[in-house]
């Protein structure tokens, strides 16, 4: 069983030794109200001070904050930049939101090339909503050639991993 104000406790002893990881876990648990009353507040400072430190979950949750406007004023071009450098250190979750910010336009301009070369780099480690989306950029011709098969080929990769809109899409394309 976990004691959450426990873990809270050793994560905020260990943020006054300047350690980047518990600034980003006390972040995760002020963002969740584990261990502690929720505060988005808190959240984007402990995660700020941590994304500062080059940790990518870090920054990637800095991104969720601006994007939501969450602890902070809405700032979808804020949101851009911290996914980005979480991104490049490979976060997945970074990644994939980066492709739906640029299919949307968001904080970005619109470029459906760069949202699939995002949504590539996050299904290449297995992330099912990429690899949805990948499929319907396949099967719709946006940023890429339009090409079934490569459409049904990331749907069942997505399927595979129970994701509804996949399973739903294959139905559509009358396969399994």
């Amino acid at each position: 069983m976990r004691d959450n104000k426990q873990a809270f406790e050793w994560f905020r002893k260990a943020t006054m030794q300047g350690n980047a990881e518990a600034q980003s876990n006390l972040g995760v648990m002020y963002a969740e109200g584990q261990g502690v009353a929720k505060d988005d507040k808190q959240a984007f400072e402990w995660f700020r001070k941590a994304a500062m430190q080059g940790v990518a979950n870090a920054q990637y949750n800095l991104g969720v904050m601006y994007e939501n406007g969450r602890g902070v004023a809405k700032d979808d071009k804020q949101a851009v930049e911290w996914y980005r450098k979480a991104a490049a250190q490979g976060d997945a979750n970074a990644q994939y939101n980066l492709g739906v910010m640029y299919a949307k336009g968001q904080g970005v301009a619109e470029d459906d090339k760069q949202a699939v070369e995002w949504f590539r780099k996050a299904a290449a480690q297995g992330d099912a909503r990429a690899q949805y989306n990948l499929g319907v950029m396949y099967a719709k011709g946006w940023g890429v050639a339009k090409d079934d098969k490569q459409a049904v080929e990331w749907f069942r990769k997505a399927a595979a991993q129970g994701h509804q809109n996949a399973i739903d899409a294959l139905k559509a394309f009358n396969l399994r």
